[in-house]
């Protein structure tokens, strides 16, 4: 990856490594495929610079900063960005806006934060992996896609209703907070009132 900082555009995804407990490298290598700008959290830059990935910004704090300025030899052109503890999400999103971003990928944030992105999902396209599962959201009320039989998940505020229709039939019910649901091949499409997440499993 030794020109993974010639050429940068802000068109790809961004790639965000939030917490790598529970990642395997297989699971997030093709993200990293087309040179994307790359932040990572003070918590996960070991691990990161350990699998060889070039890192853009570290979102640090300043005690972080001050024991690791080798990082920023190590890995030129690299920049910190300085964060409150338990700020690097929140900062790291405002960034990558400010920044012109058109999406990113966020790695190891916990699904169950879906839900707190609505906001984001106005100016970045967001996906999220968690663990060997991403999802992503529905924001204009119906989507379709094709799917090889297997199991999905639905994520959206609690009983929000939502609408599958595919060869198994047409069902309208409420989420549950995250609804386990079995697709069979074929196009499947969903349609609700709000925003939603759908999950897939990742095949790293």
């Amino acid at each position: 990856m030794s020109s993974h900082h010639f050429v940068k555009e802000q068109q790809e995804p961004a790639v965000f490594m939030l917490e790598v407990e529970g990642i395997s490298f297989e699971t997030v290598a093709p993200l990293f495929e087309w040179s994307p700008t790359v932040l990572v959290d003070q918590e996960s830059v070991e691990v990161v610079v350990s699998w060889g990935i070039k890192i853009d910004v570290i979102l640090a704090t300043s005690s972080f900063q001050k024991g690791n300025m080798q990082l920023l030899e190590e890995q030129y052109p690299t920049r910190f960005l300085t964060i409150s503890a338990s700020k690097s999400l929140e900062e790291g999103l405002q960034y990558l806006v400010a920044s012109q971003h058109k999406g990113v990928h966020l790695v190891g944030l916990d699904h169950l934060q879906c839900l707190r992105l609505e906001e984001k999902t106005s100016f970045l396209d967001l996906t999220v992996v968690d663990g060997d599962w991403k999802y992503y959201p529905v924001k204009e009320g119906k989507f379709s896609k094709w799917f090889v039989p297997s199991e999905i998940r639905l994520l959206a505020a609690e009983n929000q209703p939502v609408e599958v229709s595919n060869a198994n039939g047409q069902i309208l019910f409420p989420i549950c907070y995250l609804t386990h649901l079995e697709v069979p091949a074929g196009n499947s499409t969903f349609s609700s009132t709000g925003i939603f997440w759908i999950g897939e499993r990742v095949l790293g």
